[in-house]
């Protein structure tokens, strides 16, 4: 039988900080315009550059370097929508970019889990997509949904198996960093017609939203950008998320890895928007850094994923911000001490949209629990940034009068009744029988486990599950070159 999928709970932040300075926003917003002029960036794709050479810009087709003007930039910038919406399967789960709220997201694209029964490493599979987008629709931290997984046992299409998996099992947004290619795009595109129920509905409030990575230093995937633009025409929010890594595909400094950054997220942005004015699209900032004893992904401090908000801003855009990512090795304070922290500064920047829920090792591993966990955090940051109530029920001065010195409030009414509202964990501090505490992990197991069991959302139409299935068979027969 269906279960209610229970209303999001997206952070609420009661106060806001600056990071940067106007002066040194303009230092960054220069950076990356003489980037772009001066020394320009490489596209494959023919396509693009034929849009780039029609719409002003600089390009040499032989070298594939495109170099854009201020002037070219912010004709095209003038174009992007400020806000827009990403719709859910109805529209109670439809997030409202324009609301001062930061929706937070799943992170996705793993390819390792920890068995659900047998508690074994292997491989991920399509099953686990669709179990942890039920988990992710039952918790009310998780506004939208990214595949957390691949679905490595469809290896012909398993973007669009994952998309199937996903719709299937949750009510909320949809956002896949996997649809790259143009054949694989017009088939989710169709799929996120079919889950809208309309034109209309997938134009005003489209079910699905792309993220597309560009390629460090300066450059862009030619098939990906080609699955950009298709994604664009049809109305369907696409990102564009830069990673470079400080001392490897970027300069040995901070500042320097975040101007590349936001240099290669202007240029694919320009382009969208020069084919196709006022599409909706976002930024992404997520660098990394090269660790200098083995090379290997490190991350950078949380501050500089809230830089990233800011610049998204200071350029009119909207932002999907790098938060709870997690290259903790297991479940232990490493993997604690990171994301409540980034997700609490991004918020506080104002960002729209932030992902990175559930995933160990540098976003490789899935540990069912661990998406149960990260609510936890997710509740303590959304605690932080709430508004204290000073309204006279909560300041309780009447109260305190009739208990007076050396009273006590356990047996009043207004303790019974507002005890109820504080909103305690059902994870951590739990008792047991003999006064001490449960272990965090075996609690957060056993929810997973009831969620599992107990939560099932509802299901897409017959119909509606019959026409993904022909989509999904349909993109492999052409991905096979059969007719």
């Amino acid at each position: 039988m269906p279960t209610p999928t229970p209303p999001i709970e997206p952070l609420v932040p009661s106060y806001h900080i600056r990071i940067l300075s106007d002066e040194k926003l303009e230092q960054f917003r220069s950076g990356s315009l003489q980037i772009l002029e001066k020394t320009g960036f490489k596209c494959p794709s023919e396509r693009a550059l034929q849009i780039y050479a029609e719409n002003g810009a600089q390009v040499d087709f032989e070298t594939q370097i495109v170099k854009l003007s201020e002037k070219v930039i912010m004709k095209a910038l003038s174009h992007v929508p400020r806000y827009y919406t990403m719709g859910g399967r109805t529209e109670k789960f439809d997030l409202d970019l324009s609301k001062p709220v930061t929706y937070e997201a799943t992170d996705g694209t793993g390819t390792k889990t920890i068995d659900y029964k047998t508690g074994e490493l292997r491989s991920s599979i399509k099953d686990d997509v669709a179990k942890s987008a039920r988990i992710s629709d039952y918790l009310p931290s998780v506004s939208f949904y990214w595949p957390m997984v691949s679905a490595q046992d469809y290896p012909i299409s398993p973007s669009l198996h994952e998309l199937e998996a996903s719709f299937n099992n949750t009510l909320k947004h949809v956002q896949t960093p996997t649809i790259v290619e143009v054949i694989t795009t017009r088939h989710a595109i169709e799929m996120a017609r079919v889950v809208a129920g309309s034109e209309e509905r997938l134009k005003k409030s489209p079910p699905l939203s792309l993220l597309i990575c560009t390629i460090a230093p300066l450059a862009m995937d030619d098939k990906s950008m080609d699955a950009a633009l298709v994604a664009a025409e049809a109305g369907i929010p696409v990102g564009f998320m830069a990673m470079p890594n400080t001392g490897s595909t970027a300069p040995a400094t901070i500042a320097g890895t975040i101007v590349l950054g936001d240099a290669e997220i202007l240029s694919a942005i320009v382009l969208i928007q020069m084919a196709y004015p006022g599409a909706p699209v976002y930024h992404s900032l997520m660098p990394g850094m090269t660790h200098p004893h083995t090379g290997a992904y490190y991350g950078l401090d949380s501050y500089v994923y809230a830089i990233g908000v800011e610049l998204a801003h200071m350029w009119g855009l909207p932002t999907l911000a790098g938060s709870f990512g997690s290259g903790a090795h297991d479940l232990g304070w490493e993997f604690a001490s990171g994301g409540g922290k980034t997700s609490l500064l991004c918020a506080l920047c104002g960002a729209e949209t932030g992902s990175g829920m559930g995933l160990l090792r540098g976003s490789t591993l899935l540990v069912p629990e661990a998406l149960v966990l990260d609510a936890e955090l997710y509740h303590a940051v959304r605690a932080d940034l709430a508004e204290l109530n000073t309204s006279p029920d909560y300041m309780a001065l009447d109260v305190i009068d009739a208990v007076g010195p050396r009273g006590h409030f356990l047996r009043e009414r207004h303790t019974r009744e507002y005890f109820r509202k504080l909103g305690f964990s059902e994870v951590q501090h739990v008792p047991t029988k003999d006064g001490e505490y449960r272990d965090v992990l075996e609690v957060a197991r056993e929810k997973t486990d009831w969620i599992l069991e107990n939560h099932h959302p509802e299901p897409l139409s017959d119909e509606q599950q019959k026409e993904l299935t022909r989509i999904v068979k349909a993109a492999e027969k052409e991905l096979r070159g059969e007719e």
